[in-house]
């Protein structure tokens, strides 16, 4: 019989209570104890079972859950009799910072402040133990919303401290979605103040801290040493190109195939495949979000269910605020194309703001994208190598297709608007409302700012006219780009009606103010005008049999965001 799923359940001690549906990653618990390694940070994509795993851990080990073996068996780690005597035999803090989201430093700090002071009430006995000397109990009640800096970095550390001495062992530390709190920092322009809280605490945590056993931290990035790491030498980074831990986070082929079978849903394989396939870590591929599949096996439609479960607010101010280079490379990765790019797998947030290829270590580390060929390693420090990367699969291109619509959705009634007063010759209308989309929409895209980019610009107004005219196929033939006379047009509506006077043959050229040329926007736009005309750009609507008294020529002059239209 078909296990039950249970949506959003974080919980492997009621998970494996319930007998809900669960995918066997204990194996995970082996693979990491026996690394022996001290402080390890894995990076993986949002909603890829880093809680779920991080509770299983503390499960596992906890003291608080001595005798508990009753949750694991029947899976992977409980088949070695090994590893039954180590269940429930250290003390572990298990911290999450994935609730840290606020809009400035104070609330931040505050929140961290919250998760610090529940570890410490999860933990009181400790304070009448008998263990602790009076100044330690005088340090357990100096950890409040007031305390101070130096309290709040080293508070952690004294935990450890404080039940090393009650349990006479030293203690795991967990820490799961550590970066969530720095992106929003990010995002909301309190970067620095954030770094200056955090390197401290994670330094008193993970490097000077003479009570810790072991820990783990997750995220979904790996925020570079300079900034947050600094201190930390003793650090093993597990990213979505190590090979390690391939299999640990995300289900694998034949597990999603085994879980398709269980529920009945065998002859779904192939278009799973197509929506959610194409994770891949290390040299590990055929992963799988685990998100998108037991949202499936729930509710059996194929939905953007992990594209849906977060805002990507993040990712969608990088590409909609990105320069010309970076929407064109997006262009190439929605046509299903490859691009090639270098990746720097140590984020550092500060470099988004002006490096054009730090998106996409960010898209990388956030699974939009995955690899396809990575150039050998070179002898560089910071291990910037060379990627070949697309789009992971079907689920994220169209989370992409939809992200971009809703860029031009504030624009629609000027756009409707626009289309009427191109159709009716309205060239004063034409301005009006294009110059109005401008300003509107494009003050989030990067329309060329240097001669040098002159190209890229036209054919990015281009791209954004074209796409403006997309409702218009029942009623035109949309060109672009072909050669018609004695040269090549921008683009070209003819109508399918050519005997409907009401919609007439269009030809439209572009231009970018070229300086050196022209010395105003009417010389520009006259330069366009003129083009059409030298180079016959009629010929091919009056061969397919318009009017040349219903043809209309639009030339489209640009600067920056100023946009003027002239038409004959």
């Amino acid at each position: 019989m078909a296990k039950i799923i249970s949506i959003g359940n974080q919980s492997f001690e009621s998970i494996r209570e319930k007998n809900n549906f669960y995918i066997d990653k204990t194996s995970f618990i082996k693979e990491w104890w026996d690394n022996y390694d001290v402080v390890t940070l894995i990076t993986r994509p949002r909603r890829f079972g880093k809680t779920l795993n991080m509770d299983m851990i503390k499960c596992f080990f906890s003291n608080g859950y001595k005798d508990r073996g009753d949750l694991f068996e029947g899976l992977d780690i409980w088949k070695d009799e090994r590893y039954r005597e180590l269940q429930g035999a250290y003390p572990v803090i298990f911290l999450s910072f994935a609730e840290i989201k606020t809009k400035n430093f104070e609330s931040a700090r505050e929140q961290i402040c919250f998760q610090i002071i529940k570890l410490y009430n999860e933990n009181e006995y400790l304070y009448d133990s008998g263990v602790l000397t009076e100044n330690e109990k005088k340090f357990f009640r100096s950890v409040s919303m007031e305390m101070s800096d130096a309290i709040l970095s080293t508070a952690i550390n004294q935990m450890c401290c404080f039940m090393q001495k009650y349990y006479g062992k030293k203690v795991i530390v967990l820490l799961d979605e550590y970066d969530t709190p720095m992106q929003e920092a990010y995002v909301n322009g309190y970067w620095e103040g954030l770094v200056a809280v955090t390197r401290s605490m994670f330094n008193s945590t993970f490097k000077t801290n003479p009570y810790l056993e072991r820990a783990i931290m997750t995220g979904i990035t790996r925020v570079s040493k300079e900034s947050i790491f600094s201190d930390l030498n003793n650090l093993v980074v597990v990213t979505t190109t190590s090979n390690q831990y391939e299999t640990a986070f995300g289900f694998t082929e034949e597990e999603v195939f085994n879980a398709l079978d269980e529920q009945g849903l065998s002859d779904k394989k192939q278009e799973v495949k197509t929506w959610y396939d194409g994770f891949i870590f290390g040299d590990k591929k055929d992963i799988y979000n685990p998100w998108s599949i037991i949202n499936f096996l729930k509710f059996k439609s194929l939905e953007t269910y992990w594209a849906d479960s977060s805002s990507n607010g993040l990712i969608n101010n990088l590409v909609q605020k990105g320069s010309s280079y970076i929407k064109m490379l997006m262009e190439s990765l929605l046509k299903e194309e490859m691009i090639e790019v270098p990746i720097d797998e140590q984020i550092v947030f500060s470099e988004l703001d002006y490096s054009e290829d730090a998106v996409w270590s960010l898209m990388l580390a956030s699974g939009y994208l995955k690899v396809v060929s990575a150039e050998p390693l070179t002898g560089n420090r910071r291990k910037v190598r060379r990627y070949k990367l697309t789009l992971t699969n079907l689920e994220i291109q169209l989370m992409f297709e939809n992200m971009i619509l809703r860029w031009f959705n504030s624009a629609k009634m000027e756009t409707n608007e626009f289309i009427r007063a191109l159709i009716s010759g309205d060239v004063e209308s034409m301005n009006e409302y294009m110059n109005d989309v401008a300003l509107k929409t494009f003050s989030s895209f990067d329309s060329g700012k240097h001669t040098s980019d002159k190209k890229a610009t036209e054919n990015f107004y281009h791209g954004f006219v074209l796409g403006l005219m997309v409702d218009q196929t029942e009623n035109y033939i949309i060109n672009s780009n072909r050669e018609s006379g004695y040269g090549r047009y921008d683009i070209m509506l003819e109508p399918v009606d050519k005997e409907n006077i009401k919609y007439p043959g269009i030809v439209i050229e572009f231009k970018v103010i070229n300086p050196r040329k022209e010395s105003s926007l009417e010389e520009t736009v006259e330069s366009a005008l003129q083009q059409i005309k030298e180079k016959d750009y009629d010929a091919e609507l009056i061969k397919r049999g318009v009017n040349k008294e219903n043809i209309h020529h639009y030339g489209f002059a640009f600067k920056g965001k100023e946009v003027l239209i002239d038409g004959v």
